[in-house]
């Protein structure tokens, strides 16, 4: 199932209960429905991660967890998926934030190095702040509905494959026993979504030869 293929790429639990930047939110960070996977968890999960990861600050995990809480979304995912922005991918991704920004509010452009401190947004963020905060919202914005939209999509989709894959098993089983307790080799099968196999009952020696659909 999608909860699963989930589980396979989020943090430890007791892991991101215990990270000391969370520890001052208390007793709300142990509450169940921030630790439940489900379509809509999840959904928000990427919204939030996506959309803090986007923000250039310092302490991601924190806001990410205090917007979990809010929007009670996933915590654990909200707060592993802030990860997206880390020292590899962050000049990249904030960089391109900055050109955006600039060329939306026709703001000159000039170089800077980020750096996610409380040093560098006290003082080198403030000749940049307008096209780069401009920018990482429109980012953290569209990225985060485009992301809560596609897993919406796809875990709709994977139900309905996991729905037709059971359907198809329990199809398979009945037409084995069916095979079982009359031998006929080509029963007639309705095209109907709920009918039941239905065979002549003078024809429990074999196939007669005939098309059943003429």
């Amino acid at each position: 199932m999608a909860r699963k293929i989930i589980r396979r790429f989020m943090p430890d639990p007791a892991f991101v209960r215990n990270h000391p930047s969370l520890q001052w939110l208390g007793k709300p960070l142990h509450d169940p429905n921030l630790w439940h996977l489900n379509r809509h968890s999840v959904a928000k999960a990427f919204f939030v991660g996506i959309f803090c990861a986007m923000l250039p600050i310092p302490f991601q995990m924190v806001v990410a967890a205090m917007f979990a809480m809010f929007f009670h979304s996933n915590l654990p995912l909200s707060v592993a998926l802030v990860w997206i922005t880390n020292p590899v991918t962050m000049p990249v991704i904030f960089y391109s934030a900055y050109r955006f920004g600039a060329w939306l509010l026709d703001f000159p452009r000039t170089k800077f190095k980020i750096e996610l401190s409380w040093e560098w947004v006290t003082q080198g963020l403030i000749p940049i702040w307008e096209p780069l905060l401009t920018g990482s919202l429109i980012f953290g914005l569209v990225g985060g509905l485009v992301s809560y939209w596609t897993i919406l999509l796809l875990w709709r989709l994977h139900v309905i494959r996991a729905w037709q894959i059971r359907r198809q098993k329990r199809i398979k089983r009945r037409l084995q026993q069916h095979y079982l307790e009359t031998g006929v080799k080509k029963p007639f099968v309705p095209a109907t979504r709920d009918a039941v196999i239905a065979v002549p009952s003078n024809n429990r020696g074999g196939d007669t030869g005939n098309d059943p659909a003429s």
